[in-house]
């Protein structure tokens, strides 16, 4: 029996369409032709998943199959009838629309997800935001107790963890660096404002602090920082402090030995 004929009278024998003359040859058929049976077998899945209306993908084997029978017919056709009926072409399009509904469905899920990802990962910005804005508002309440120089200093703790330079931070450790009273506070601020040393602006007040602290202890800090940064253009202001008659000696021995570094 011709393979097109075949195909035609199996789709009615699975929908029960056939004569009792063309039902005995079909099943004579199925029983004695193992890619008969396997296409049946094929066509009931297909069938069956169609009228429970139910979410089916075709299994990779079946879709390759299928394209291959597809593909062969379009090239056997030429010239030639073909005994596919409308519930061939029904199930061909079942098919056919399962695979793109599918694939759809996959990139639909994908970018949904993709969605939440993005959502999500705003949430966690924005909520990271709004933890650094009150961590730098109690920070800034620390650093500006006039009572507590031990709150100062905590305060300047939680600035030097700070990710990066801010401009609003960097003032107000500045500010502590040339007025706070405590050398502890002043000396931790530098400690601080050191991390952040690579930021030109940093930099650039580090360098003005020099001619503008007279704390012994910090000034020779702030020459160690210095020296480390191979700032050059503070050797003039370190030979002043060296000529100084008033600069205390320690002061004055680092000087010079910053001013030998650097030159």
């Amino acid at each position: 029996m011709e393979k097109e004929r075949l195909e035609s009278l199996i789709i009615d024998y699975i929908d029960g369409r056939l004569t009792s003359e063309e039902r005995r040859l079909v099943e004579d058929e199925l029983r004695k032709n193992q890619a008969a049976r396997k296409l049946h077998d094929e066509l009931v899945e297909v069938m069956t998943a169609m009228e429970e209306s139910a979410s089916f993908e075709p299994s990779p084997v079946l879709k390759e199959n299928f394209e291959k029978r597809l593909k062969g017919e379009m090239r056997t056709s030429r010239g030639r009838t073909i005994y596919f009926n409308t519930t061939f072409f029904r199930v061909a399009a079942a098919v056919a629309l399962m695979i793109i509904c599918g694939g759809i469905g996959f990139l639909i899920s994908e970018n949904n997800a993709k969605q939440e990802r993005l959502a999500e990962m705003e949430r966690q910005m924005e909520l990271s935001r709004k933890q650094l804005e009150e961590t730098k508002g109690l920070m800034m309440a620390m650093l500006e107790n006039d009572q507590s120089a031990s709150q100062r200093i905590r305060g300047v703790n939680v600035a030097m963890e700070w990710p990066k330079a801010d401009e609003e931070i960097v003032q107000a450790l500045f500010h502590a660096l040339h007025t706070d009273r405590n050398t502890n506070v002043r000396v931790a601020t530098l400690e601080a404002l050191s991390k952040f040393r690579d930021d030109p602006d940093v930099r650039k007040g580090l360098i003005q602090s020099l001619s503008k602290i007279s704390d012994p202890m910090v000034q020779i800090k702030l020459i160690q920082l210095l020296v480390e940064m191979k700032e050059k253009e503070v050797v003039e202001d370190l030979r002043k402090i060296v000529d100084d008659a008033g600069t205390m000696k320690a002061v004055k021995d680092e000087a010079y030995s910053g001013i030998l570094k650097l030159t």
